[in-house]
């Protein structure tokens, strides 16, 4: 199980880290070589909107790559998407930019960040799966910890390479070559990846599935039989997203455009409330063994609500280090809900859907919470003038999501059902 779950955790982080240093870029940099004609505020707020375009690919990556998954395994599936994010990761950082071949490169740029979003869709569900359908139902929350690992990794090492950039050039050689030196890079951590991945075999829980039992559309079988529990878990998780998709993207550029901070320090930052969040998903995970998956959401986004109202009165203190103390507290909340998650959403499925169930629920909450949130908050400083509106906003969204987790189901260690019969490899 320990070998599973850091194959787990290392693909994971990879594909998120492939990501995430869009977004960085995104708030940084893409709206100076992409978007140049619109002024910083018009070309940030359409950078993220191409960052938002990934969310809205998500679900459709979940339904492709959870069929395949669901169909013909979790192992193969995970393969193809981590190739995916590669490839379109390093076209990203060898894209030429606007000045050089005009319209053509922000286009470009959407079809290859819509690549992205269809890799991660089908990523966090299989991932999550090769811990969740392999591990002992009483330390299921502990292991299934490590893939949920993955967003909090990978955004700390997306900023430590953008910091390590910055420290190293001139902000003309940055903005010139600079930001493609993490894309470009990747191809290095995709390979650790796709060696340790081809390394595992298939989970238990699908090699000992009942083979009478099959689907040949498993997004049909998950809408008819199980709509309100997608629903649901969507509505649960998309607090998660919106608090912490407001942290990696949002307040990058809140941090250095808005309170005028150092970008240097607006990305060490990041690389603490990266770690922040992993801390805090470790004691979700690990804490929902014992006292259940849906109270520690339950916890997790309740104190979400506080944390959305007071993490902006904070953050506009201006100094570098209460915007640490702002970032800590957005990403840090989070964590609490988010880390029981990838216990909690696979349990609320049957073994030959589940995959494309689980994925569903966790990529629909991406677009609520991840894809759309980022966007109203760059409309509401710029109508309003004040960022306390935004934590109005992810107080109200965290509110939504408690109600959602009450109305779902309590899952156990039972949830996930191995069948007793020989494993094959």
């Amino acid at each position: 199980m320990r070998r599973i779950a850091i194959a787990s955790m290392t693909g994971t982080v990879i594909e998120f880290y492939d990501f995430f240093i869009y977004g960085t870029a995104a708030a940084l940099v893409f709206n100076k070589v992409f978007f140049p004609e619109l002024g910083a505020a018009a070309g940030t707020a359409l950078a993220l909107a191409t960052f938002g375009v990934a969310f809205v690919a998500r679900p459709f990556g979940s339904v492709l790559f959870g069929h395949f998954g669901d169909k013909l395994g979790r192992k193969r599936t995970l393969v193809t998407t981590l190739l995916l994010m590669g490839l379109s990761t390093l076209a990203i950082g060898l894209l030429p930019t606007t000045g050089t071949i005009g319209i053509l490169a922000p286009i470009l740029l959407v079809i290859l960040r819509i690549l992205q979003g269809l890799a991660v869709g089908g990523e966090w569900a299989g991932a999550t799966l090769l811990t969740a359908e392999n591990s002992p139902g009483k330390t299921r929350g502990k292991y299934a910890l490590f893939p949920q690992l993955g967003p909090s990794l990978a955004f700390a090492l997306a900023s430590a390479t953008f910091l390590t950039t910055a420290l190293t050039m001139s902000n003309e050689a940055f903005l010139a070559w600079g930001w493609r030196v993490p894309f470009i890079a990747s191809v290095l951590l995709v390979a650790v990846g796709l060696y340790v991945r081809l390394a595992i075999t298939e989970t238990a829980a699908f090699r000992t599935r009942d083979k009478n039992v099959s689907t040949r559309m498993p997004v049909a079988e998950v809408l008819s039989t199980h709509p309100r529990r997608v629903l649901l878990g969507a509505g649960s998780t998309m607090a998660v997203f919106a608090f912490f998709y407001i942290g990696v993207t949002y307040l990058t550029s809140y941090g250095t455009q808005n309170l005028q901070l150092p970008r240097t320090a607006v990305l060490a930052m990041g690389i603490i409330g990266g770690l922040v969040f992993a801390a805090t998903t470790i004691l979700g995970a690990i804490l929902s063994d014992r006292v259940g998956r849906r109270k520690m959401i339950i916890i997790g986004n309740s104190l979400s609500v506080v944390a959305g109202i007071i993490a902006f009165p904070i953050l506009d203190i201006g100094t570098v280090w209460s915007f640490g103390l702002g970032l800590a507290v957005v990403l840090g909340v989070v964590g609490i809900a988010y880390g029981p998650q990838g216990a909690q959403l696979p349990e609320l499925f049957p073994t030959h859907y589940r995959y494309t169930g689980a994925g569903m629920a966790y990529n629909l909450a991406g677009v609520l919470g991840g894809g759309v949130v980022p966007l109203i908050a760059t409309a509401l400083v710029a109508s309003l003038g004040s960022s306390l509106a935004i934590g109005i906003l992810l107080a109200g969204l965290a509110a939504v999501s408690l109600l959602c987790t009450l109305a779902l189901p309590d899952t156990d260690a039972a949830s996930i059902e191995v069948r007793a019969e020989p494993a094959t490899a």
